[in-house]
């Protein structure tokens, strides 16, 4: 055994073959750990520049939901048709809550329209992290970029929603007369627009971390219609002064009542509806971002 080891021909390493090794110096410095919350900076920056794969995204599946059904995206305004329908016989007709108030069928449909946005975007930023897991699991990106694409998706879908509110409300008696002050409405919608930001940003972290609460966000929802004013006045039935101001604070009451009184009643509207709006469309995007933001470290772990 000795004498045939010392036959075997000795095999050279490829190591063995080179002459000079070449190190090059690697800069690690703008590496960061995989999974960890970057600065806010950086992660605006971030979102930046994946802006125009938020919009793709939503611009895709803006109108997708409805696909497997037979009237497809109908349904996107048929839903508040027969809920607006359903509202007037219950609360309209049988409960009379439509006396009193000028041009009920109108007051009823921008309150129904305008709310399907509300709580479409609180119920779908409930299941929006979840929607997204595999993506997340599979790249590298602001876990932000997925809400904001609810936000576009959501914004989309609402623009044949709208003309449809608006023909309605001209069309079926008594028709609601077109004024300078219809100009005003896209301002309203943009401020409501920004408020449903925070909403998703809230609601998407929080059902991350705890996805039984999606059936709570159902509830108040549901708890949210009512006390919004969509189907009656609310000062009719609040008459306690402190009790109806606290109320009126509501956002989606603010948002409602400036779109009724633009486009239904052609009147302009009470300033301090204009400011509470606007407090809200600043204030909840921009806590609910950052509430969103500290939690980056835990969107996608099993």
């Amino acid at each position: 055994m000795a004498r045939e080891s010392q036959r075997r021909p000795h095999r050279r390493s490829p190591l063995d073959e080179v002459d000079v090794i070449n190190l090059e110096r690697v800069d690690i410095s703008r590496l960061s750990p995989v999974g960890v919350r970057p600065t806010l900076g950086r992660y605006l920056w971030g979102l930046h520049q994946r802006r125009h794969f938020i919009w793709a995204d939503s611009r895709a599946r803006a109108f997708s939901g409805n696909k497997d059904t037979i009237l497809g995206n109908l349904w996107l305004i048929g839903r508040p048709i027969l809920d607006g329908f359903a509202f007037y016989i219950i609360f309209g007709v049988i409960l009379g809550t439509s006396r009193g108030v000028e041009n009920y069928i109108g007051f009823l449909l921008v309150g129904v329209f305008l709310f399907s946005f509300v709580s479409r975007s609180l119920t779908g930023g409930a299941g929006v992290m979840k929607a997204g897991s595999n993506l997340i699991k599979a790249f590298s990106f602001p876990r932000a970029a997925i809400p904001l694409a609810l936000l576009i998706r959501e914004t989309l879908s609402m623009i044949p929603v709208i003309v449809t509110m608006l023909l309605m409300i001209t069309v079926i008696p008594p028709h609601a007369v077109i004024t300078w002050r219809w100009a005003l409405f896209p301002v309203v919608f943009v401020m409501l627009m920004m408020f449903n930001a925070g909403l998703i940003f809230y609601a998407a972290r929080l059902t991350s971390a705890i996805p039984d609460l999606k059936h709570v966000l159902s509830f108040i929802s549901r708890f949210w219609l009512y006390g919004s004013g969509v189907m009656f006045s609310l000062d009719r039935f609040i008459t306690h002064p402190t009790m109806l101001e606290i109320v009126q604070l509501n956002p989606a009451y603010c948002a409602i009542e400036l779109s009724r009184e633009l486009l239904v009643y052609g009147t302009t509207p009470d300033l301090k509806l204009w400011f509470t709006l606007g407090a809200w469309a600043v204030v909840t995007p921009l806590f609910g971002f950052l509430y969103f933001w500290q939690a980056e470290e835990e969107y996608g772990r099993a």
